[in-house]
């Protein structure tokens, strides 16, 4: 069974249809990227799997469970976890607070945060760990919102780590980003897809990032999914090169 699955997935904004009856199947293990020109629905389609948009038509299933009917905060608890384009932070909380706030959400605690946390060492070592993977332990007690953009995002992947989904999203997770910090993003991304258990989708418009990562490229346009293949073959295409992704040929070569 797919860890991931959509049916049909439809939504329209009036006459308008802006993801079209997307059928696809996403396994444990792997990384498809989700590529084609602005406006093709890439990041409409993620919305719709993580449930910030409501499907007018078809399904969204996760380990065989129909989740199309829920929220996106059911969502996430029930294991997708989503990075989105612009940074998603609690910008008046230092670093570490808001990977303790997040771990303390997926661990399902109430009441006052720092009460809370004097007497669950385990998760206080576990927001520390992931501090390290995100290289940003020098940076714990400064507020989210004084981080350069690329720190944000690395501290975003962080709060996605900490959820512990089963299914990572991340919509273009390199945008807005330098050449030097790129490569701690893609890093963290290779280490999620190391893990067999994991199943990651990826939204990018940079080719040489999806030509390292993918294990599987979807090609859409106007909503619709119009290739679906290997790396190689699908940018190998004609039709993928010159419409969807404009490359010259030589350009994929």
């Amino acid at each position: 069974m797919p860890t991931l699955s959509t049916r049909e997935l439809t939504i329209r904004f009036g006459g308008h249809v802006a993801v079209d009856a997307i059928s696809a199947d996403f396994e444990c293990g792997t990384l498809t990227a989700i590529v084609g020109p602005n406006g093709a629905g890439k990041t409409t389609y993620f919305n719709l799997i993580s449930g910030q948009l409501a499907a007018s038509a078809g399904r969204v299933l996760l380990d065989g469970e129909d989740l199309t009917a829920l929220p996106a905060p059911a969502r996430s608890r029930k294991g997708l976890g989503r990075a989105f384009q612009l940074t998603n932070l609690f910008p008046g909380l230092s670093v570490i607070e808001n990977l303790r706030l997040t771990i303390q959400a997926r661990a399902g605690l109430g009441g006052n945060l720092w009460s809370i946390w004097s007497s669950h060492r385990a998760l206080i070592d576990e927001a520390g760990q992931i501090l390290e993977r995100i290289a940003l332990s020098h940076r714990r007690d400064a507020l989210a919102s004084s981080l350069p953009h690329g720190d944000q995002r690395k501290l975003e992947v962080g709060m996605l780590l900490a959820m512990r989904p089963r299914v990572f999203l991340f919509d273009e997770p390199t945008a807005g980003m330098s050449v030097d910090e790129v490569p701690v993003i893609l890093d963290l991304i290779r280490q999620i897809r190391a893990d067999r258990a994991n199943t990651v989708l990826l939204v990018e418009h940079k080719m040489d990032v999806v030509r390292e990562l993918s294990d599987r490229i979807i090609v859409l346009h106007n909503g619709q999914l119009v290739a679906d293949g290997e790396p190689a073959e699908v940018i190998a295409s004609p039709i993928v090169q010159q419409a969807y992704l404009g490359l010259a040929p030589e350009a994929a070569a």
